[in-house]
């Protein structure tokens, strides 16, 4: 059997996380990309859907029958047990997925995107390697301005949601460190981990 490389990817928001997780699947990597198992699980006819109608309530349905994110995003903010039962709702799904991708892949290499890996301890244990694409926080503020348009209000919040640049920078075997706007520097990053990791 072939080793089986399994790294965690993350880093903050506007961080260019995304970025470097598609550098990685172009190189023959399986990405796992927890936020789009979440967005699948609160999709019209989600499996997320039912649950979260009952424990939040109509208003956190859109028209279509998905989540209303708007409504759920202040209310998380306003309201921290709101975040608790929305996570208790979404993790089970989420890892449950994971789990089946993850065993249904022949990839030598697992590359699971999670934007909150430094915040649950459930997911070192799991892992090779954790791998943070780091900036500045002024580059963060800046790519998330262009990027979705959001107030500076809005940003500080979500941010102040996630791990602080240093917990991520504690928790990392490997920094890629991104705060430029060269997408042929990036590259370049990501194609020396790649060969780390036979790619």
């Amino acid at each position: 059997m072939p080793v089986v490389h399994r790294l965690g990817l993350t880093g903050g928001i506007g961080s260019g996380k995304s970025s470097v997780a598609r550098l990685l699947e172009a190189r023959g990597a399986e990405v796992i990309d927890a936020d789009a198992i979440s967005r699948a699980c609160t999709a019209a006819g989600g499996s997320a859907m039912r649950a979260i109608a009952e424990t939040f309530g109509p208003d956190f349905v859109d028209a279509d029958g998905a989540l209303h994110r708007g409504n759920m995003r202040q209310h998380v903010f306003t309201h921290p047990d709101a975040k608790a039962q929305l996570e208790g709702i979404l993790h089970p799904l989420i890892a449950a997925q994971i789990r089946l991708q993850a065993g249904n892949s022949n990839a030598p290499c697992l590359v699971f995107d999670v934007p909150l890996l430094v915040e649950s301890p459930r997911w070192r244990p799991q892992l090779d390697h954790v791998v943070v694409v780091d900036c500045t926080q002024e580059t963060q503020v800046r790519r998330v301005q262009n990027r979705n348009g959001w107030d500076l209000a809005t940003i500080t919040r979500v941010m102040q949601q996630q791990s602080t640049r240093s917990q991520r920078l504690a928790a990392a075997d490997i920094v890629l460190f991104n705060d430029g706007n060269e997408m042929e520097h990036l590259r370049s990053l990501v194609s020396d981990l790649a060969g780390q990791f036979g790619l």
